[in-house]
């Protein structure tokens, strides 16, 4: 790899399918490099599977194989390693774990995508290095390969050769990354902007639902407090009004938060905000006054604490990453897309 330089030679991406493979996990990289080639970059794409054989995709869709993984021969830039729904019965596959091993070894980057972290870890490609997958499955692949040093909030990890990634969106993270570091920065915001997406995603993997990550509560009267928070997260969710409104003490409610959803009334409130907050600094315009008063924290300054406290950045610099590259020394851009 080199750095910012831009390479001046064409740059070649190979992308391993099995069946059974998640659809984005390889249409979205296959995007960001196609993309790439429209503003300056050099990408050549090849897909390829175990005999060159057409797969079916979770989603049932067919994608096609330019060859047989035996077939190549020449080394790539860049191996994708997609994931599936099906990692468990995969990494079980000598046929699919050899040809990953022997693609990788030849690949100046080998990059996974959501669970094929745990095909690189099956194959023994991740030992001793910091890997991520998405954030379902960061437990299990650190408690199945306990030498994989894990760290479950990155959106992607880069340790040497090997790269990898959280959730199916993150591979478009991770490509964009790529980009950037073979063609330089404006290659890659002008694919970000073309693609609508951002260039540097702010925070960890908080980009899931804050509401879907609490366990389905056994509770009617809790969930009902919870829908509650998530519909509107703007008005008054103290302590002592939730209790009100479920019916009991507000020592009992804190107990059936402990007990069922593993966190606090407190914190959960203020993630949900954060969450609403992030959803109208994305899409308006509005002050951080207006946002902060329609997300019930009141304040500008209270606004602020949250989001360094739940996402590491301030709400002024999350509203720039959406917009923006997040290039250093670069003046803030309006966002825009063609097509």
């Amino acid at each position: 790899m080199n750095g910012n330089r831009p390479a001046t030679k064409t740059l070649s991406v190979t992308v391993l399918v099995f069946p059974g493979v998640r659809l984005l996990d390889v249409t979205g990289p296959v995007e960001v490099f196609a993309s790439a080639n429209e503003f300056g970059g050099r990408y050549r794409v090849q897909i390829v599977s175990e005999d060159g054989a057409a797969v079916i995709t979770s989603a049932g869709t067919r994608i096609g194989a330019d060859r047989a993984a035996h077939e190549v021969r020449e080394p790539s830039d860049v191996l994708i390693i997609p994931g599936g729904p099906e990692w468990e019965t995969l990494i079980k596959d000598d046929v699919l774990m050899d040809a990953v091993r022997r693609l990788s070894g030849t690949a100046a980057c080998t990059a996974s995508v959501c669970s094929g972290a745990f095909l690189l870890a099956a194959a023994g490609l991740l030992d001793g290095r910091r890997a991520t997958t998405h954030w379902r499955f960061t437990r299990r692949l650190a408690l199945r390969f306990p030498s994989v040093r894990v760290e479950p909030d990155a959106i992607f990890v880069r340790d040497g050769t090997m790269m990898t990634s959280a959730g199916v969106s993150s591979g478009i993270d991770l490509s964009l990354a790529l980009v950037e570091e073979h063609y330089g920065a404006a290659v890659a915001r002008a694919v970000a902007k073309d693609m609508v997406v951002f260039m540097q995603r702010p925070g960890g993997q908080s980009q899931f639902s804050v509401r879907s990550q609490i366990p389905h509560s056994r509770q009617e009267l809790l969930r009902r407090v919870l829908d509650a928070v998530a519909e509107d997260p703007g008005a008054n969710h103290s302590l002592a009004a939730m209790a009100r409104r479920a019916g009991v003490s507000a020592r009992h409610l804190t107990r059936l938060f402990h007990e069922e959803t593993e966190t606090t009334p407190a914190r959960y409130v203020e993630q949900v905000r954060v969450e609403a907050a992030q959803v109208l600094l994305e899409t308006g315009d509005d002050s951080m006054q207006v946002v902060a008063r329609r997300t019930g924290f009141g304040s500008p300054e209270s606004l602020r604490r949250a989001f360094v406290r739940h996402l590491g950045v301030t709400p002024g610099a999350f509203r720039t990453s959406f917009r923006t590259t997040g290039v250093r020394h670069q003046a803030p851009e309006s966002a825009g897309a063609s097509g």
